[in-house]
């Protein structure tokens, strides 16, 4: 990107997962669809959010919850239709809501089109767009799917999957994949799509010797590590194809290595990824030492790069933060100022402005391959059960105090979770400090992060206090409590104390 032209809407943006399957139902069939996210698209604009990124909607088996797609260019019924994914893309685009859709390139559904060519002999014209080996090697799958081949009977040769066996691995190093799956990305962008957040893209280079590897052999899915140059070749494809359009369209990437420093990678010579998540915080416990240290890797790598951050702390794959804080609101109030205060982009997963817990699930009731239905329990819109969801009980149990976390017991309510969010993504706003400022760590006592955020002018202070007892944090010149994530003492003087388990953001007393 030159430097002269604009700084790109991503690098200020808070962007919203939504998990359509059980964000709102609007048809009463107990699965959440896209009219339901149109139904709260002004809920999403008084939270404060600038995008949003949808979870896969794509027509699927739904082997995967819609990770393994048969049908890239056009929506599942479950969720609705592409005139509904059309409108939904203008209305959110009216609120000034970009919208971002969940690319999966590095496996389709076994039934799809193109892998029911492959199978089909040896000598049909797609079976190179899939990985074909007459003998398997150690590779393992993830998701508990052990091997990372299946033996296909019809043809009898092996094929390649590093998730389910349903999910297939296509084959990135045949053009015609290439220019099928840019032909996908072309028909989104075409219909106004801002972007995408791309599934694996790690996993899309495979060692062409296809070597054994003794991690596998130890049992570790080869996905937690798959790092190939290939895969920077893909992206290099995918990103000239994106930036030939308006609009700074943007790529943020799955990169599941935890290593920031091989992460970095993927941003290439910026020509790579816009955005690569950063998935440590996401093993976290509420812990200063680790949190620090997390902080300061980042900075250590991305900064002198010039790549920019990005900060989350759940998702759909992941356990919720409070659950892993173990049901502290104190620790997800705190967390919730430190994501949206961080250097870079924060994304905020369906719910955390809610403050809610996962779900308990019995074992005999789980529905994910991967046992993550927890963190993707249905919002509770309305307190009265079944919470908006139209009498129909949903495809999975609410999470914990869903009476008491409704959106409609807390839009509006002074000290609530959501209240929290708002006057965060509010100062967020309206501070260029915290939006694009530099990042200073703050010496402190060791149970307290404390950072300076700042730009030209423009100065934030915050104060994280990770202990159940109150702690000094002593900071020089005068300052006022914009914002406490308990609520106490906002726009009055800072007297240079935390309170057990509180984080403030501070700006200079006006004169």
């Amino acid at each position: 990107m030159s430097e002269t032209r604009r700084t790109p809407w991503w690098m200020g943006a808070t962007v919203y997962q939504i998990y359509p399957r059980s964000f709102a139902d609007s048809n009463g069939d107990g699965i959440g669809d896209l009219q339901g996210v149109l139904r709260h698209l002004d809920y999403l604009k008084r939270l404060g959010v600038d995008a949003l990124w949808l979870s896969p909607i794509f027509r699927s088996p739904m082997a995967d919850a819609g990770y393994d797609i048969s049908d890239y260019c056009d929506i599942d019924p479950l969720f609705g239709s592409l005139a509904d994914i059309d409108r939904l893309i203008a209305e959110a685009h009216a609120r000034d809501i970009r919208v971002l859709l969940d690319f999966v390139p590095n496996h389709t559904s076994d039934e799809h089109p193109w892998f029911v060519e492959s199978r089909s002999s040896r000598d049909n014209p797609k079976r190179d767009w899939y990985i074909w080996r007459d003998q398997p090697n150690n590779w393992r799958a993830a998701l508990g799917a052990g091997s990372a081949w299946t033996w296909d009977e019809h043809t009898q040769q092996y094929y390649l999957h590093l998730f389910l066996a349903k999910q297939p691995d296509l084959n990135w190093r045949n053009p015609e994949v290439v220019a099928a799956m840019h032909d996908v990305l072309r028909f989104w962008l075409d219909r106004g799509i801002d972007g995408f957040r791309i599934d694996v893209i790690h996993c899309t280079g495979k060692d062409p010797s296809f070597a054994d590897d003794p991690r596998c052999q130890a049992g570790q899915p080869l996905s937690d590590f798959n790092d190939q140059p290939y895969s920077h070749e893909v992206l290099r494809g995918l990103r000239k194809l994106v930036d030939s359009y308006p609009g700074d369209r943007m790529l943020v990437g799955e990169v599941n290595i935890r290593s920031t420093e091989r992460v970095l990678q993927y941003y290439g010579a910026g020509d790579e990824l816009h955005l690569a998540f950063n998935f440590n915080p996401l093993d976290a416990p509420w812990d200063p030492v680790l949190f620090r240290t997390c902080i300061r890797e980042v900075e250590h790598w991305l900064q002198p790069a010039g790549a920019w951050p990005t900060w989350v702390l759940s998702n759909h794959d992941n356990v919720r933060q409070r659950s892993r804080y173990q049901g502290s609101e104190r620790a997800a109030r705190a967390a919730a100022v430190l994501l949206l205060t961080l250097r870079g982009t924060p994304f905020i997963y369906q719910g955390e402005e809610l403050g809610l817990e996962d779900a308990h699930i019995a074992d005999e009731a789980r529905i994910d391959p991967g046992g993550r239905d927890g963190c993707r329990a249905p919002i509770p819109w309305l307190a009265e059960p079944p919470h908006d969801w139209n009498g129909t009980s949903p495809w999975l149990p609410f999470p914990p105090d869903a009476d008491e976390l409704a959106a409609e017991r807390q839009v509006g309510a002074a000290n609530s979770m959501f209240a929290l969010y708002q006057r965060l993504l509010a100062a967020r706003k309206a501070s260029p400090a915290l939006l694009h400022g530099d990042f200073v760590e703050l010496p402190s006592h060791p149970e307290v992060l404390a950072y300076r955020r700042q730009l030209g002018d423009d100065l934030r202070l915050v104060c994280i206090n990770f202990a159940e007892a109150a702690h000094a944090c002593p900071q020089s010149g005068d300052w006022t409590v914009e914002i406490a994530s308990d609520g106490l003492g906002e726009g009055e003087p800072y007297a240079g104390t935390l309170n057990p388990g509180q984080a403030l953001v501070l700006r200079p007393t006006e004169a």
